[in-house]
């Protein structure tokens, strides 16, 4: 099964920032980009698929940007954030199945990585 998963954690808080919404987009070969999922981050912080669930989608190669909404997440933490929203754009190459990119989040500040 193909998929593209993330995992936050709220590094200020020590805790997985639950409740937090991300969405995926994918670039079409003109450049614009195209909506493909959204997803709640789980109590673990963690959205394990944000592959279209049709039962059959693949991870094509390209470019997919990772839309993640901190600051409605800071807000409802009562926490005066930096950053509206974190963007990550990622490259898939071709024959990659499953890319995983986790988020470390503080109210000033964020990283990220390529995951397993």
């Amino acid at each position: 099964m193909s998929r593209i998963s993330t995992h936050v954690l709220d590094t200020a808080l020590g805790r997985p920032a639950a409740g937090m919404m991300v969405h995926l987009e994918f670039a079409d070969p003109s450049g614009e980009w195209k909506a493909l999922a959204a997803c709640q981050t789980d109590a673990d912080g963690r959205c394990p698929n944000l592959l279209p669930h049709n039962g059959d989608a693949v991870l094509q190669a390209g470019q997919y940007r990772l839309r993640f909404e901190t600051g409605t997440y800071h807000a409802a933490q009562s926490v005066k954030g930096l950053y509206l929203t974190v963007e990550i754009i990622v490259t898939v190459r071709p024959g990659d199945t499953h890319l995983h990119v986790p988020l470390l989040l503080s109210p000033n500040g964020y990283t990220t990585y390529r995951g397993s």
